[in-house]
């Protein structure tokens, strides 16, 4: 059952999110000197993946379908990183472009799995989910290694992004608090790794 008390997050922060990791997909594809057909689908993919496979575990009607700025904005962000020069991507911008994006898209993840009556841990692996699919679906098609197969802070950052949603949600927090703190929360971490190198440790057994 749909839980009518937790509203949808405000729908510009999702179009952001899908703006902002649909350009690292384009970005990636224009560094591999692919097509503009190829950047396109790196675009899309990128973009909705995460919260493609979300909405079909969930039950819940896939977003970018009913949605019909989602694709305009993908193909169009497809176009600018056709068009701009590639300078404009060379410095650690983008990086923390998709640290904002990571940290909203696994807090939209969790919020939307809660609406749909999910429980609060499957809950945060949709966050989880929602945040990184879709980077690990570009990496894949891309032939190089996936976020998953790094040790850098990022799938660790989603899910702190999530579990802070989910919690905020348990302790009956003002929604756009909650928000506000898995959000500040996820990026936080994530800005921490980008800025002093934090890693998980590798196995040494």
């Amino acid at each position: 059952m749909i839980d009518a008390a937790l509203p949808a997050l405000p729908p510009a922060l999702d179009l952001a999110g899908t703006a902002v990791f649909a350009l690292t997909g384009a970005l990636l594809a224009a560094r591999l000197r692919q097509t503009f057909v190829t950047m396109a689908f790196f675009a899309l993919i990128t973009g909705v993946g995460g919260g493609t496979v979300r909405d079909l575990l969930i039950g819940a009607p896939v977003f970018w379908v009913r949605d019909p700025w989602v694709a305009p904005i993908c193909l169009g962000v497809a176009l600018v990183a056709w068009f701009a020069p590639q300078v404009w991507w060379q410095n650690r911008l983008l990086e923390w472009l998709d640290a904002a994006g990571l940290a909203a898209y696994a807090t939209l993840g969790a919020a939307k799995a809660l609406v749909f009556g999910i429980a609060p841990v499957p809950a945060v692996v949709m966050g989880v989910v929602t945040g990184c699919v879709g980077g690990i679906v570009r990496d894949v098609l891309a032939g190089r290694p996936s976020i998953l197969m790094r040790p850098e802070l990022y799938v660790t950052a989603a899910a702190l992004s999530a579990s802070l949603c989910v919690l905020g949600r348990l302790a009956n927090l003002p929604n756009a608090m909650t928000w506000a703190l898995a959000v500040l929360g996820g990026f936080a971490l994530r800005g921490a790794a980008l800025t002093w190198g934090l890693a998980l440790p590798g196995h040494r057994g």
